[in-house]
């Protein structure tokens, strides 16, 4: 039986890592490719389906979502009011998830990112913003 090097035992362990979570061409992670979009541009698949604030609050945690509105205002670092045609949810967008972009309280966002359910509160932790 052949001794395998330290080095080439490392390999094989980061090789078989990098392949584990693959769960086919359009999932990464188990989210949808839109989800993982590429800030400059590429194919999207045209799946995706967004769902509504009411429908989020009924969801439960970690649920990759989109949803489509207004962000209405900012209340806390990282922190904002967005609201659709059904009600308003607090989100929380980092900033590189705004991409460059600056946005209105006006102007038609979609919101791609993930449900953050709480013991009292429902939340969307936002991975990417994309203006309409």
């Amino acid at each position: 039986m052949k001794k395998l090097t330290i080095s080439a035992l490392s390999v094989l362990l980061a090789t078989g890592a990098a392949f584990a979570d693959f769960s086919g061409p359009d999932v990464v992670a188990d989210k949808p490719v839109e989800q993982h979009a590429n800030p400059k541009g590429g194919f999207v698949a045209g799946n995706e389906t967004i769902v509504t604030v009411k429908q989020v609050n009924e969801m439960r945690d970690d649920v990759p979502v989109i949803v489509k509105g207004h962000i209405l205002q900012r209340m806390g670092d990282e922190k904002y009011l967005f609201e659709d045609s059904t009600g308003s949810i607090a989100v929380e967008i980092d900033d590189d998830d705004w991409r460059g972009q600056t946005v209105k309280p006006t102007d038609t966002v979609k919101l791609y990112g993930d449900v953050d359910r709480g013991i009292f509160k429902t939340e969307i932790e936002v991975d990417y913003v994309e203006k309409m």
